[in-house]
């Protein structure tokens, strides 16, 4: 492609004002690659920024968001080896300064320098994506084995997030788990404990159709917390000690609360789901914490070294994450897929560029 060439993007200009038109096609440089953008899935970030809540989105920015994708390499820079044309690749969002503490560490998501596909930059929903130098230096491009949707891979980045959040408590064989909100994340903290080995995985969700889909996709039960007494079932469900994980999977105050008293003594409890930033506070009673000797975590997106494992995960097959695509739309209608990623009903909606 010339940098003269156009394409279609869903650009944002402002709170609810996502415009489908044409922009410039993105030039790269020597050490970059240009994806064709096979498929990108719009999540709970893309809605926030959209609705103008996201800081990297202040007021007068024009960018094309979009952080959960797969592509296939269309062009290479002169000085880029080991990345045919025609390959298809998972792309990690999250890239570190590279001389910082975190990023060191393997927490590049955690740099205070951060950069990001989709957040601080161009991203996804758009034909064509350009993947910066320093993506492809820190290992952000990942193959996608073939036979995998590329719908599916693009999970692979809130695969990733959840794989973090479990990997700080440490699910594993022969624990009662409890996930609270079965939202999309939700269902993929459901999804990943089984496969880790817990015994039996307990979803809290108001929502009808949502604890539906999470028995579907592997919950042993599924508890009404309006109308049925959430603290009876975990006992009834671990022998009357509580629950060995308990993840917070909605932005929820009064969930990270009552998250003390339905752990069991040495529970781990990770804050999965971020509060809003102009009320951030909760009631949170340390003695629970002391006397039951629990861990409370919490954990942020992901990094790069999360996503491989992730894509290890997908790329194995041992997990099907294919009925989380519950809706693909074209890119020219991405305003209606928004709609549908913010409805309530679907648990992950794809643009098809």
């Amino acid at each position: 492609m010339s940098v003269n060439d156009t394409m279609l993007a869903a650009v944002y200009h402002g709170p609810e004002d996502l415009r489908v038109e044409r922009v410039p096609a993105p030039a790269i440089g020597p050490d970059e690659a240009l994806l064709r953008v096979l498929r990108a899935n719009i999540c709970g970030t893309d809605l926030r920024i959209l609705h103008g809540g996201h800081r990297h989105f202040p007021p007068g920015v024009a960018r094309i968001p979009g952080h959960e994708v797969v592509g296939e390499v269309v062009a290479v820079g002169e000085r880029l080896a080991g990345y045919p044309l025609g390959g298809r690749y998972f792309v990690a969002p999250n890239m570190g300064r590279g001389d910082s503490r975190e990023t060191i560490s393997g927490n590049n998501n955690l740099d205070p320098h951060f950069e990001a596909i989709g957040i601080t930059m161009d991203g996804a929903f758009a034909e064509y994506m350009r993947v910066p130098a320093a993506a492809i230096r820190q290992g952000n491009l990942m193959p996608v084995a073939e036979g995998v949707d590329p719908a599916v891979a693009a999970l692979i980045e809130p695969l990733a997030c959840v794989w973090r959040g479990q990997n700080k408590i440490g699910v594993g064989a022969g624990d009662v788990a409890l996930v609270m909100g079965a939202g999309p994340i939700g269902v993929l903290h459901v999804m990943l404990a089984r496969l880790r080995g817990a015994t039996r995985v307990i979803v809290s969700e108001p929502a009808a159709g949502r604890r539906a889909q999470a028995l579907a996709l592997g919950a042993d039960r599924a508890v009404d917390p309006r109308s049925e007494d959430l603290a009876a079932v975990i006992a009834d469900e671990s022998g009357g000690r509580g629950a060995d994980v308990v993840i917070t999977a909605a932005p929820v105050k009064a969930l990270q609360e009552q998250a003390l008293d339905l752990a069991a003594v040495g529970g781990r409890i990770n804050y999965f789901g971020g509060l809003a930033k102009d009320d951030p506070y909760i009631r949170f009673n340390s003695n629970t914490v002391h006397y039951k000797e629990l861990i409370v975590t919490g954990t942020t997106a992901c990094s790069t070294y999360d996503c491989l494992r992730a894509a290890e995960i997908v790329n194995s097959g041992r997990l099907d994450l294919a009925p989380l695509i519950t809706a693909a739309f074209p890119l020219a209608e991405a305003n209606a897929a928004f709609a549908a990623a913010a409805d309530g009903r679907n648990l992950r909606v794809t643009l098809i560029p």
